[in-house]
């Protein structure tokens, strides 16, 4: 419904009812507000396999940086900065920011500028003549909705909240991809480790045959004694190229995590041994929420949720748009610009959807169903993010505990193996007590290299459930450098 000023001079005369209806509409904006639903989340006071204190050893921002690696330290730096998934989470930032340009552009007026100049021809009178006129043309035009019910705000809303979801989907495969390089390091250290004990293994099989095959010269052992060590011999040779395997799989993850080709990487690697396993605590189970990206993120793309649903019931209300223009029009260029040459058009429009085939109604629905679910998607990643905690938790106990006792198995069967080995140099042994233990010793020795490695990814694991950890006084995040450097931060847009 729209009256030209110009053409319905009684448009001025029925301002006063006019204003009073624009009042009403702004009153009565507050029945278009926010619908926020409850969550019901369940929040522990601590977690069941924390300590007493539960904040004095909060990990850093740089958690990396505890494990006392340079190389580790190094490769981390570099996948921070080459990683591609990281960059793909960056260009999704920018797709976000754009789209909340383009979707906050409604909140305001759209101006154009227009130029034409035309000429037309025409026959002219009786006697076959013909008529020319010129057209000139400047002019601006002006149209603005006014977004009495939030409808245009809501939805600004609902854009800016995605972008910050892309940030915090940013810092989870961030958090993600550190992890990854964490534990495939630690996976190379543990197949460098293993392959140092299947190594020294073999030569300590090889040590035992010799000297069987020296009591078989001089008739003290038999040729099934021979046989069996031989056995031995060969199961311990053929244990390393699997564990060779291991270690090149490990080095060219690591390649492909930092954004290289495998050829061009040189992973040093070393010990476990030389690792330091820094202590842990994950502080309280209220923290996690504003600690852990991927719930941050669940959190935000929640509030878009909700900022949608106001704007699909914004949208079945009225709205009101104005248009204005302006110009200069003349047959000749040096009169364009002549006040007689002016003109001008303002409009006001008000639009009450009436009928629509229930397609507003559906929008509505459609956002309503949308938010319940992203309110369950959000309550179970609260839950899941506890339970990887208590699991986290759990494995860092335990795995230590089995790495101490697999340690002292390691001792004894060590003792068990030497004690064997001297007492067959002077023959005063069976063979099968030989043979036992130091299969025993190959063993523990080889799960004593597992259990290693499982209390360090268990530690990697903690920190990954705990978000990455806590900011420090004086901390100087690679991550949040990478983050400022990589993923700008999202424009102002004119409310």
């Amino acid at each position: 419904m729209r009256r030209s000023i110009l053409q319905r001079s009684s448009v001025w005369r029925k301002a006063p009812r006019f204003a009073s209806v624009t009042l009403c509409l702004g009153l009565a904006g507050c029945f278009a507000g926010t619908e926020r639903p409850e969550l019901g989340l369940d929040l522990p006071g601590r977690y069941r396999d924390a300590p007493r204190n539960a904040d004095v050893a909060l990990p850093s921002v740089v958690w990396w940086q505890n494990f006392r690696s340079r190389e580790l330290t190094s490769l981390v730096e570099q996948a921070l900065v080459s990683n591609t998934d990281i960059g793909a989470a960056v260009a999704r930032i920018l797709q976000a920011d754009a789209q909340a340009r383009i979707t906050g552009a409604a909140l305001l007026p759209v101006i154009d500028a227009d130029a034409s100049v035309s000429r037309q021809q025409s026959p002219g009178g009786t006697l076959g003549g013909t008529s020319v006129r010129n057209t000139i043309n400047v002019s601006f035009s002006a149209s603005y909705e006014i977004d009495f019910w939030g409808k245009n705000r809501s939805a600004l809303r609902s854009a800016e909240q995605s972008a910050v979801a892309s940030r915090f989907d940013r810092e989870t495969v961030a958090l993600s991809t550190v992890a990854a390089v964490a534990n495939s390091y630690f996976q190379v250290l543990g197949a460098q480790d293993r392959l140092r004990a299947a190594r020294e293994n073999l030569d300590a099989a090889s040590r035992v045959f010799n000297l069987i095959e020296e009591r078989l010269k001089v008739g003290t052992a038999s040729a099934l004694d021979t046989a069996q060590q031989e056995a031995v011999v060969a199961a311990q040779r053929a244990a390393i190229p699997p564990l060779e395997q291991v270690l090149a799989d490990s080095r060219i993850t690591l390649a492909t995590l930092v954004g290289r080709a495998p050829s061009s990487i040189a992973v040093r690697g070393g010990s476990m041994r030389s690792i330091t396993i820094p202590p842990v605590t994950p502080g309280l189970p209220s923290d996690l929420l504003v600690r852990r990206p991927d719930l941050r993120s669940a959190e935000a793309a929640l509030e878009a949720a909700n900022a949608n649903v106001e704007s699909a019931r914004a949208a079945m209300l009225p709205s009101v748009q104005l248009a204005g223009s302006g110009g200069y029009a003349s047959s000749a260029l040096r009169t364009l610009m002549r006040p007689e040459s002016a003109l001008f058009n303002l409009a006001a429009g008000l639009t009450q959807p009436i009928f629509d085939g229930y397609r507003l109604r559906g929008q509505l629905d459609l956002s309503r169903g949308r938010q319940e679910e992203l309110v369950q998607i959000y309550r179970g990643a609260v839950i899941n993010a506890f339970a990887d905690v208590e699991r986290a938790l759990n494995a860092v106990r335990l795995t230590a505990e089995r790495e101490r006792l697999q340690r002292a198995a390691v001792d004894s069967a060590r003792r068990a193996f030497q004690i064997s080995e001297t007492q067959l140099r002077e023959g005063a042994v069976d063979l099968v007590n030989v043979l036992t233990s130091q299969q025993q010793l190959f063993q523990a020795q080889d799960a004593l290299a597992v259990a290693r490695l499982a209390r360090l990814q268990a530690t990697v694991s903690l920190f990954q459930a705990l978000g990455g950890g806590w900011p420090m006084p004086g901390d100087r995040s690679l991550m949040r450098a990478a983050q400022e450097t990589n993923a700008p931060a999202p424009r102002a847009v004119v409310r």
